[in-house]
């Protein structure tokens, strides 16, 4: 029996910050890590299977809700713009220690803009832009609805279209274009050159038990040869993705009952016209339709992928019963148990019109979809795009005194009470809070380590701006902003 310090499940961005966070913060630690396919981030993290990246609240309208009294709520797009600075910090530490190489690889920068259309929703962006403008980490953004500049802004989104039109949007040249796959695969490779470090891909996490000694014992199947393997370990993350839900399960700990999940799959519009492709250079945001989920945020969005510009349209909703790309069309089933038949049910009674939405638009024909393209790009033809299939989201369903059973578009930790074990479910925004997301398995599951001074001291190394709130603090931000883009080799500082 293998006996590691700790076990990682899965082979994503978490698992991948996971394990270099606990290299850095204590070097003897012995780390296995687990991976069903044969390569990592091949599912959520993956640049193709990603509803959206750079996440840094600049230009998703969904975190920054109008309040009934006109007000707009701008406290979630405020914690995420902070939790993407911690995570740029990450990246540029480890750029700069030589732990990371040519970030130009998985990094750059691309301007984020919101586009909307009609009186209502152009009054609605002027008061967000009013509301975050107020805040340091949102002070560079601009607003116009001004036809001249916009056509400047956004060429391919302006084309054709009426002046007499009522159009708006904002832009802010901080934004970025994050190839998750490709980090993900360089972090791995760093970690697995690191003494005490295995990664075994082709391999599957079948059961997870606690001793009596509060240790984890592993069952795990060798894909290539069905060799069955024994690991303990005194911690285990589980960073699955979809499958992380069942795995938890599994673990049966008290912490994670009634939990459930709802699959929600994706699809891209993908532009095949190199010179449509050279002519957009933005991540275009509008608003979702009623009933969508946030990983359905229309956008029309340059990405650099393997090296290569790119140009997306999307994501359209869509439903299946998997909980991972490559997953089974029984996991669903699979994961119903008597502790969240409740909560389920009363989730899907409750959001009925994200229901009926899926189901449109599972039946959307292509001309449907080119029809909702033209409305961020007037002018395109379907002869220039080709449908992709993107990932899979399990959106977390929880139990709720009140309602019964709610379900959540976040990304939500559970972990037991004794620390052993952490399990991260949910998605947006996801890859981009990895860093803000994983210190926060650390708070809970390192309690003594964490305050320990040289665990502290460390952590600010790596993470200048750690225990401290930016937005509070003009001047550092600006000090961090610069570093961190120069490191990075960033371009629109603005």
């Amino acid at each position: 029996m293998n006996q590691p310090d700790v076990i990682l499940i899965g082979t994503g961005i978490m698992s991948a910050t996971l394990g270099i966070f606990l290299k850095e913060l204590q070097p003897e630690i012995t780390i296995e890590i687990y991976e069903r396919l044969d390569k990592p981030a091949q599912e959520s993290s993956s640049a193709w299977n990603n509803a959206g990246t750079g996440h840094s609240a600049f230009c998703e309208l969904n975190y920054t809700p109008q309040n009934s009294d006109g007000t707009i709520d701008a406290k979630k797009a405020i914690k995420i713009a902070e939790q993407f600075e911690l995570t740029r910090q990450f990246w540029s530490y480890l750029v700069e220690n030589g732990k990371l190489t040519n970030p130009e690889s998985f990094i750059h920068s691309i301007p984020h803009l919101s586009f909307v259309w009609g009186n209502e929703n152009v009054d609605y962006l002027r008061k967000r832009h009013e509301s975050l403008t107020k805040n340091p980490l949102f002070s560079q953004m601009e607003f116009s609805a001004d036809f001249e500049v916009l056509k400047n802004w956004m060429p391919l989104v302006m084309q054709n279209r009426s002046k007499e039109e009522a159009v708006a949007a904002t832009k802010i040249m901080l934004g970025t274009d994050v190839d998750f796959g490709e980090l993900t695969k360089r972090m791995l490779d760093y970690l697995a050159k690191q003494e005490g470090v295995s990664i075994y891909y082709n391999h599957e996490v079948r059961r997870i038990k606690q001793n009596e000694d509060k240790t984890w014992r592993l069952k795990i199947k060798d894909l290539t040869n069905d060799e069955k393997i024994k690991s303990k370990a005194k911690f285990v993350f589980i960073g699955a993705g979809g499958a992380s839900l069942l795995l938890l399960q599994e673990a049966n700990i008290n912490e994670a009952e009634g939990y459930g999940g709802f699959p929600v799959g994706g699809q891209w519009l993908k532009c095949k016209n190199e010179e449509i492709i050279q002519k957009h250079q933005a991540k275009v945001y509008g608003k979702a339709s009623v009933g969508a989920p946030p990983m359905s945020v229309p956008h029309l969005d340059t990405r650099i992928i393997n090296g290569k510009k790119e140009l997306l349209f999307g994501p359209f909703a869509g439903f299946s019963t998997k909980f991972l790309k490559n997953g089974s069309y029984l996991d669903l089933l699979d994961s119903i148990e008597l502790d969240n038949i409740k909560p389920l049910l009363y989730a899907g009674w409750n959001n009925f019109p994200l229901t009926k939405y899926l189901i449109e638009q599972v039946m959307q024909s292509d001309e449907k979809r080119i029809e909702a393209l033209q409305d961020y790009f007037p002018n395109a033809k379907m002869e220039d795009w080709e449908l992709l299939d993107a990932g899979q989201r399990v959106q977390v369903i929880k139990k709720d005194e009140e309602e019964g059973g709610t379900l959540e578009f976040g990304t939500e930790i559970i972990t037991s009470t004794d620390g052993t074990l952490a399990c991260l479910l949910g998605a947006s925004p996801g890859a981009s809070t990895a860093v803000s997301v994983m210190i926060d398995v650390l708070t809970r599951c390192f309690k003594e380590e964490m305050n320990d001074k040289l665990w502290q001291e460390k952590l600010k190394k790596m993470i200048p701006s750690f225990g401290l709130h930016l937005n509070d603090n003009q001047q550092l931000l600006n000090e961090i902003r610069t570093k961190t883009t120069k490191i990075l080799q960033l371009t629109n500082e603005g």
